[in-house]
């Protein structure tokens, strides 16, 4: 059914068949990549609800731990609760074993919260990244808890628009700089073919000296 899946990094939709075929998903556009060095995670700041911008500053990329962030696309509320439930538990896991949560720690707690939920789902498709020991890795994940590694990705109403400048211009080994200026382009290239998208990008840079945030405005 043309436009009811949310489920997979390369596809956004309005439509969510879980609810129903009328159930409705607010637009992003949301993307992370792997770099040799780090990670790197992006998404505009619209949150429009149909016809409507509710806001031109709604946050998007979270951080969870010092090396571990989270970005998604859906509804804002859905999106901070989670993020909220997974800083709370990944605090509880770093004091009880004594040691920093992994990516995939973080990914498998992300997947037992949405799966947890896939009859009421929380409405929001995540990408989970970040740096263990050096290494930096990625995880895109749907509404009910689907999994999936990569080397980058994109999730929301603009994804398409997204993935076509990221298959067109990634490649293994870059650094965070050089990945940087591609990925702050697949979220400009969405934004003007995306009528949910825009008002700004949050961008999220992990490495092993920690997180970093910025904002950048568009033309």
């Amino acid at each position: 059914m043309d436009g009811s899946f949310i489920g997979t990094r390369r596809r956004g939709s309005h439509k969510c068949s879980i609810l129903g075929e009328d159930a409705y998903m607010p637009g992003a556009t949301t993307v992370g990549m792997v770099c040799k060095d780090g990670v790197l995670l992006a998404s505009e700041r619209r949150y429009a609800y149909g016809s409507f911008v509710m806001s031109k500053s709604a946050k998007k990329v979270f951080k969870i731990t010092d090396h571990v962030g989270i970005a998604c696309a859906g509804i804002v509320g859905d999106m901070q609760i989670l993020s909220r439930e997974a800083l709370a538990y990944m605090s509880i896991y770093r004091y009880e074993r004594g040691r920093q949560p992994t990516v995939k720690n973080t990914a498998k707690l992300m997947v037992n919260l949405l799966a947890g939920r896939r009859m009421f789902p929380y409405m929001a498709q995540t990408i989970i990244a970040g740096v263990d020991d050096g290494k930096p890795d990625l995880y895109v994940m749907d509404p009910i808890g689907s999994v999936l590694s990569d080397k980058f990705a994109a999730v929301g109403t603009g994804a398409e628009v997204a993935m076509g400048v990221l298959e067109a211009e990634y490649r293994e080994g870059m650094s965070v700089e050089e990945a940087k200026p591609i990925l702050l382009r697949a979220v400009k290239s969405a934004v003007a073919r995306d009528i949910s998208s825009g008002d700004g990008v949050d961008l999220m840079i992990i490495t092993h000296d920690g997180i970093k945030e910025e904002s950048e405005k568009l033309a």
